[in-house]
């Protein structure tokens, strides 16, 4: 059974930093490429950041880029979202997921297994 299980979210003032972590399980994630989304209620889930399967190669929307990292350790399974400078606007709920594939995709609908997503809160 799979299982992606996110963490690290809570509550946080503008500015300052967290770090989302996904613990994988009955999936290899050096196997997959892994991507966080977000999403706030009545909204779509939206792309925030992803890394390739191989290379580690990544790619970030526009609204976070220079302000967040993804990054992935394969040997704790585990694929972590490293967010700064944070707004009231990247307050959402964050998911990680996965999809088999050496790229991925910024299109949430392409993702094979989700999280149950954590939520961030960043009050200004």
């Amino acid at each position: 059974q799979v299982r992606l299980v996110e963490s690290g979210g809570g509550l946080v003032q503008t500015g300052d930093s967290l770090r989302l972590a996904c613990a994988a399980s009955g999936l290899t994630i050096s196997s997959f490429a892994m991507a966080w989304f977000r999403q706030t209620p009545g909204e779509e889930r939206k792309f925030v950041a992803r890394v390739y399967r191989d290379y580690d190669s990544t790619d970030y929307a526009d609204s976070v880029e220079d302000r967040f990292t993804i990054s992935r350790d394969n040997a704790k399974n585990t694929v972590y979202l490293q967010m700064n400078r944070l707004k009231p606007e990247d307050a959402a709920t964050y998911y990680c997921a996965a999809q088999n594939s050496a790229f991925g995709s910024r299109f949430p609908t392409e993702y094979h297994y989700w999280g149950q997503g954590t939520q961030v809160t960043v009050s200004s």
